[in-house]
């Protein structure tokens, strides 16, 4: 603690690592300390920081206000303008969280919370396995509309924020200094989180983790990332069957189960919208609102079950939704990120630090969030939002050291 510190400055920091960590079993409880915290920064009177992204965020969120205000229903829209709220995460983290202590303890909370979702997940499977026998039918066809949720109201939020807890621990276990102490217990919650993220049957996730995993070892040891195929080989092999079914229905599909086909529908749809609508979209929460006057006329009728409320792909949403120079802004802001992180990893000595994790962490969750997006609309989950910005506002803290670092080595030389 620096002795400068005001009482609502420290107030501001331990209310904003509570909300980040609290997203993890309760969005209210999240919300509310963000609001706190949000407060106590004002009052302190210190400096509010933000990273070198607004530009491209501010254009995202006036896309947005634009594209509501042409829709013709500005009233249905409003839901997507009350989400703005979530990010106030990003001002507050990148306000308080400037410590690298602070910041590490706050990942490893990610992953002792992380470990005890995932065994609140083990007790859903079992239960779901007993109804499944008890309904006299399927599991694999019982379960792939009943997955486990953990604290969440949905599987695809539940896999997601596991998913972010393994990448920020992985990262701490590969590239942080301190990651020796204690290892047994960093490797026993990823083993957790990991298992829980196998049996949520979420495939997006699992090619999303997948492929943010093998970045961080490539970047380790480049001979275990190799490996890492013939592994999965052997993982699939090794699988029960109901999880080589799932691992199998990317490219064999069950109709009536999997959602291959519904997701073709959304896609094809989505295209559709953004020919007629291009610049400004249909406006927030138009996609819901006029799925059915946009599904192309050779698909036959019924649908494939599945949930027609959003696009599940964030490029195709967010054109349709709020026009391409929105989505755009949007791509310009990822990618904005990506090349901060990998330009700070790039003049880092080669060696165990805080900044390489943060940094190495920071472009793994940018992937997995990218790959992700191509199937699901991961970044309107206010919980994988809220997850995702502590990610960006703390490696932009190891952005921020990275520079200062070459700054006195400048000076001293």
């Amino acid at each position: 603690m620096h002795p400068s510190e005001s009482f609502l400055f420290r107030a501001a920091r331990w209310l904003t690592a509570a909300s980040a960590v609290s997203v993890l079993f309760s969005i209210a409880a999240c919300q509310i300390l963000l609001a706190l915290a949000v407060a106590a920064l004002l009052l302190s009177g210190e400096k509010l920081r933000l990273p070198p992204i607004a530009l491209p965020l501010g254009l995202f969120l006036l896309g947005t206000v634009v594209s509501l205000a042409l829709s013709g229903n500005a009233a249905a829209g409003l839901p997507q303008i009350r989400k703005f709220y979530v990010f106030l995460t990003l001002l507050v983290v990148c306000s308080t969280l400037r410590d690298i202590a602070w910041i590490r303890r706050l990942f490893l909370c990610w992953a002792g919370v992380g470990a005890i979702i995932a065994l609140r997940g083990y007790v859903q499977f079992a239960a779901k396995v007993q109804a499944a026998r008890e309904a006299g039918t399927s599991f694999y066809e019982y379960y792939v509309g009943e997955r486990i949720t953990g604290f969440m109201s949905h599987w695809m939020t539940f896999s997601g924020q596991e998913m972010f807890a393994l990448l920020m621990l992985l990262a701490f276990v590969l590239f942080a200094p301190t990651a020796r102490r204690y290892l047994w217990l960093w490797l026993f919650c990823s083993a957790l989180m990991a298992f829980a993220i196998l049996l949520g049957f979420t495939r997006s996730i699992w090619m999303a983790t997948g492929a943010a995993a093998v970045y961080l070892l490539w970047f380790w040891r480049r001979w275990v990332a190799a490996a890492v195929p013939f592994l999965a080989l052997l993982a699939f092999l090794a699988s029960p069957p109901a999880i080589r079914e799932r691992f199998t229905s990317v490219l064999q599909p069950k109709r009536n189960t999997d959602s291959n086909q519904h997701r073709i529908v959304t896609w094809r749809t989505g295209v559709a919208m953004i020919r007629r609508h291009p610049w400004f979209g249909l406006g927030p929460e138009g996609v819901k609102l006029h799925f059915d006057e946009y599904v192309p006329p050779d698909i036959p009728r019924p649908l494939p079950e599945g949930w027609y409320g959003h696009l599940h792909n964030i490029y195709l949403h967010y054109a349709a939704e709020r026009g391409i120079p929105t989505m755009l802004a949007l791509m310009w802001l990822l990618l904005r990120i990506l090349y901060d992180f990998w330009r700070s990893l790039r003049v880092l000595p080669p060696k165990r630090s805080d900044e390489a994790f943060l940094l190495h962490g920071g472009i793994a969750i940018l992937i997995a969030t990218m790959v992700a997006g191509f199937f699901e609309l991961n970044l309107g989950d206010s919980e994988v939002l809220t997850m995702f910005l502590v990610v960006v506002g703390c490696g932009y803290a190891a952005v921020e050291r990275v520079a200062a670092g070459r700054s006195e080595g400048a000076a001293v030389a």
